[in-house]
């Protein structure tokens, strides 16, 4: 296997429609911050007109229960894997309605008692698939 960048994300399918797309959202725009080679390129088409484009690579959406995607993160960080971006999503975030307030809370927070509504990843192939391998595509 390369050691290609690659991405997923995972997220519980058992919240609503309304907060898997905000949570796969959120998490997009944390991979997007730490990994901008996925995408901000510009493309114009045959009559000048230029988009920014979305992601050069393929992000799929991948579906776990809570506590499964809390044991993947917890067992990239205990891991200390250099190279991973991990972007996980908690739920208590929910009720936050500023960063501020976010960040203030954070270090109060034990992320081993979490449920964890969503996870993103991009790193090396080989350790992607080997986190999420396993993991059915959201449908």
């Amino acid at each position: 296997m390369t050691n290609e960048l690659h991405t997923a994300i995972i997220v519980n399918p058992a919240l609503p429609a309304g907060l898997i797309a905000n949570t796969v959202g959120a998490i997009g725009i944390g991979i997007g911050a730490k990994r901008p080679q996925l995408g901000g390129d510009r493309l114009t088409d045959r009559h000048q007109r230029t988009i920014d484009i979305s992601s050069n690579k393929p992000v799929p959406i991948l579906q776990a229960d809570a506590e499964t995607i809390r044991n993947i993160m917890l067992k990239i960080i205990a891991s200390g894997t250099e190279g991973i971006v991990t972007v996980p999503f908690p739920a208590f975030a929910r009720a936050l309605h500023n960063y501020q307030d976010y960040q203030q809370t954070f270090p109060d927070r034990d992320l081993s008692q979490e449920t964890i509504d969503g996870l993103g990843l991009a790193g090396p192939t080989k350790l992607v698939k080997s986190l999420t391998g396993a993991l059915k595509l959201l449908r």
